[in-house]
């Protein structure tokens, strides 16, 4: 092998001796939507936890597609897990989900959906159960199979007496059958926090090759798994792109095996919103071994910036303004790696961004870990937040 340092390769192939995946490959079915018969899968299944849902290792992450055509080819091809989220396209997304799947068997798929949770709100439960009926009003379902608490960052959210309250109650009233969060910061902490509530049962985590915590992420996974918890990985091809441009796309099969070489990683939710990028993935779920030549091109990739922020916080402490700069990268990296402005923008309004937030710093005072020119990626994409959101895709 050529051209690997030999840590480099220690650090991408770690897993592959931990248990690299065992389960047989089992035949999952679903109800045709066609008149022509549907050719059965054959993708490794792994069962979620303690929720008992047995997923294909490869499910959709709904996020940014538009086109029912390619949930329809997902669902043809054996793809049972579908995730999506209050917010994505606002609301347009569950609605497309709804229309797919009105006539469908409930048997043969399952639906994830996610609500950020403002527990700064007077009026959090009444919002909150209503942020939740609407969703399921889009979808027109009765339940979600799971329900995540979107994007938390904050240590202290997941045991907030009244999240956990206004949880139990959603699925005592049957709106949910399974509880979750979905976070991309501070995730050891973050799972031992869940752990430590005993409600959560799904956690969807940013799980990629780049990570520079893995032995740390890898043990707090294995803690929640002996707790019953099921993990769900996002973001496991790294922002998508193997440029800080967002020019070249990498190879998501790669991504994607590596990522399943921990059998505590039960499924992927890659976000493909084509034909070509379903079939990438396709490929991946069918051949799930990692290759050598899969170990090779992510270690010239560790090389490499790419848009991926690990959401160290270092950067937070650093900078004199004290600006949320993980969250600006993954605004950064939906716009330039995503091609998903809309989104961009609706991550930043949370914020408080104003567009021109670097100003009366001469010299930017960050020095990123990973190597990202942090003010000019800031220069670069807080702007969008004055962009009339009709302009946006």
């Amino acid at each position: 092998m050529k051209n690997i340092n030999r840590r480099k390769f220690l650090g991408i192939s770690a897993l592959v001796g931990t248990g690299a995946i065992v389960s047989p490959q089992i035949a999952v079915s679903a109800k045709e939507d066609t008149s022509k018969k549907k050719e059965k899968s054959s993708i490794t299944t792994r069962i979620l936890g303690k929720t008992g849902i047995e997923v294909p290792i490869l499910s959709m992450g709904v996020m940014r597609a538009d086109n029912p055509a390619v949930v329809r080819a997902a669902y043809n091809s054996g793809l049972t897990h579908f995730d999506t989220a209050h917010g994505y396209q606002n609301g347009k997304n569950e609605e497309m989900l709804g229309v797919f799947f009105k006539d469908k068997d409930r048997s043969t798929f399952t639906i994830a959906t996610k609500g950020k949770a403002n527990l700064k709100s007077d009026n959090f439960e009444q919002e909150y159960e209503e942020l939740l009926n609407t969703s399921l009003r889009r979808l027109q379902m009765d339940y979600v199979d799971i329900f995540y608490t979107h994007a938390v960052e904050d240590m202290g959210v997941l045991n907030d007496p009244r999240l956990i309250k206004i949880l139990k109650k959603f699925k005592e009233d049957g709106k949910i059958k399974h509880i979750g969060f979905s976070t991309h910061a501070n995730k050891p902490g973050q799972i031992d926090e869940a752990i430590a509530t005993g409600i959560y049962e799904v956690c969807l985590i940013s799980y990629n090759f780049k990570l520079g915590i893995l032995p740390e992420l890898n043990a707090a996974i294995q803690r929640g798994v002996d707790a019953g918890i099921g993990f769900v990985a996002m973001k496991t091809m790294a922002g998508g792109v193997e440029d800080a441009q967002g020019n070249k796309k990498v190879d998501g099969a790669a991504c994607l095996r590596w990522a399943w070489q921990n059998p505590n990683i039960t499924t992927a939710i890659p976000g493909f919103t084509s034909f070509d990028l379903l079939d990438n993935c396709l490929e991946a779920a069918h051949s799930p071994e990692l290759k050598r030549s899969d170990i090779e091109y992510l270690a010239g990739l560790q090389k490499k910036e790419l848009l991926y922020c690990q959401n160290c916080g270092n950067c937070v402490s650093q900078c004199t303004k004290h600006l949320p700069i993980p969250t600006i990268m993954r605004a950064y990296m939906y716009n330039y790696g995503y091609k998903y402005p809309s989104l961009s923008k609706e991550t930043l309004g949370e914020l408080s961004v104003t567009g021109n937030d670097c100003s009366g710093c001469r010299t930017c005072t960050v020095n990123c870990p990973s190597g990202f020119k942090v003010a000019d990626k800031i220069a670069a994409i807080t702007p969008i937040v004055n962009v009339p959101s009709y302009f946006l895709t």
